[in-house]
């Protein structure tokens, strides 16, 4: 008898667990887990900080708002795959694997990144739906790493679950066995753009939940070991995607091993609860050193980066650049709303004015083509105090009875600071960089959304 069936004879003698026992347990592993698993994927909550958040709803210190919704969506998913799980009569399905994605990810967001020559590109990650795009990662050794296409995603997660459907009913494999080779397989294929860890470690509690065994923990603490034990299995499997996707039990004896001894760890501690005894680890106050100790450093670095970024200051010809690559742009495409809404409004005025340290009630207005002229004193003065400059688009009189006397106003800002400008209050940039063209356009297709759907509310009011 191996030593996990004796544990797990010695954790089923104990059945049913006193309440307390349970209680303790329950709340355990739900802090374990997802301050862990969210942990390895780069979550930068403490444990402490995500112990104050699941069990009162707060955090004491400040925390990255991502970070936050994060840790939240994802006890969502943890309680959702639990209650699957416990259904008998529900096999797994990719739709529940979907619907688990959407859960963490809450809703689809793009991803800006600026490649080595400056050039900034995005793309969507999708919650809920398979992957669109290509993705990889990079090796320790330098070499890139591709996981299954886009094209053969739909395909090899449909084998995926059909192989795991036939496995249990075979029962050739024990749950840990079972949970391990399908975890290998499902991050080899790497169906969503982004939380597949996330989403295997999920699964492996599923399957093992489902056959009666407790919950593992993957803790970040043994990350390293974690991806080593994958590492040394693609060695043994190779490169090729499909191959992967299909991989079996006799060339995965790292990961196997490591999932085995987590599983025994967490029998171990089961049993301690059982018995009534302490389920604190040891090294509890160690981590929360660690992790502060992790925190300080990042906290450094994050300032030293700071400081690097925004080193070039204020000048009249960086105030002019901001204009030109950004401010006028966006004004003109505001104003073309503005034209087109004439069909619905009377008047629908617009103007462009800054703002200076001098004259912080009203400014000169400017255009354009007043760049580098400087046989005006009041004009280079005032470039040299700028202070903000705004765009009002003003929606007035509306010509269709249906809208009553409705009026819509829009402001569109930029602030000028000695060593960065700042966008509508919260995008922030130092000079010498600017916002991207989907950036500019996502705001000019959130304010006409705004639009159509202020009308569209008044039109069903009127109705």
């Amino acid at each position: 008898m191996t030593e996990i069936e004796t544990l797990y004879n010695e954790w089923l003698s104990y059945q049913p667990l006193p309440e307390d026992a349970s209680n303790r347990l329950r709340q355990k592993f739900m802090l374990e887990f997802n301050y862990n698993s969210n942990h390895i994927e780069g979550n930068t909550l403490t444990y402490g900080q995500t112990e104050l958040l699941l069990l009162f709803g707060k955090v004491a210190e400040a925390a990255q708002m991502k970070d936050l919704e994060e840790m939240k969506a994802h006890n969502v998913g943890l309680k959702m795959m639990i209650e699957e799980a416990h259904n008998q009569e529900r096999q797994l399905s990719e739709t529940f694997i979907r619907q688990l994605h959407h859960t963490l990810l809450r809703e689809d967001y793009h991803v800006y990144r600026e490649s080595p020559s400056g050039v900034t590109t995005s793309y969507t990650v999708h919650a809920g739906q398979y992957k669109t795009r290509p993705n990889s990662v990079i090796t320790a050794t330098g070499e890139r790493f591709e996981y299954a296409s886009p094209e053969e995603t739909p395909a090899l997660m449909s084998d995926l679950i059909e192989w795991y459907k036939g496995e249990e009913l075979k029962k050739n494999l024990t749950p840990i066995q079972l949970a391990a080779v399908f975890h290998y397989r499902y991050i080899r294929i790497h169906p969503f753009e982004d939380g597949n860890g996330r989403i295997a470690r999920l699964l492996v509690n599923y399957i093992l939940l489902r056959h009666n065994y407790p919950m593992i923990v993957v803790k970040t603490k043994n990350k390293q070991e974690y991806l080593n034990a994958l590492n040394q299995c693609d060695v043994v499997v190779g490169m090729v995607p499909s191959l992967g996707a299909h991989a079996d039990l006799t060339q995965l004896n790292p990961f196997v091993s490591y999932m085995e001894k987590c599983l025994t760890s967490a029998l171990e501690t089961c049993i301690k609860a059982a018995k009534g005894e302490s389920i604190e680890e040891d090294d509890d106050f160690d981590k929360e050193l660690s992790l502060l100790e992790k925190e300080i450093k990042l906290k450094e670095e994050t300032k030293k980066k700071k400081e690097q970024q925004f080193s070039i200051r204020k000048s009249p010809e960086r105030v002019w650049d901001v204009l030109e690559y950004v401010y006028f742009p966006m004004a003109k495409k505001l104003a073309d709303v503005s034209l087109s809404m004439q069909r619905f409004f009377g008047y629908t005025p617009v103007s462009n004015i800054i703002s200076t340290s001098d004259r912080a009630e009203g400014g000169l207005h400017l255009n354009q083509s007043m760049r580098g002229y400087t046989g005006d004193a009041r004009l280079t003065q005032t470039i040299q105090n700028a202070r903000s400059m705004w765009f009002k688009n003003e929606l007035r009189n509306p010509t269709r009875e249906c809208l009553g006397d409705m009026t819509m106003t829009n402001f569109f800002s930029i602030e000028f600071l000695d060593d960065r400008y700042v966008i509508q209050g919260h995008l922030t940039f130092p000079y010498g960089k600017y916002p991207s063209t989907g950036q500019m356009d996502d705001y000019i297709r959130q304010y006409k959304e705004g639009l159509l759907n202020t009308i569209k509310g008044k039109i069903d009011g009127a109705s």
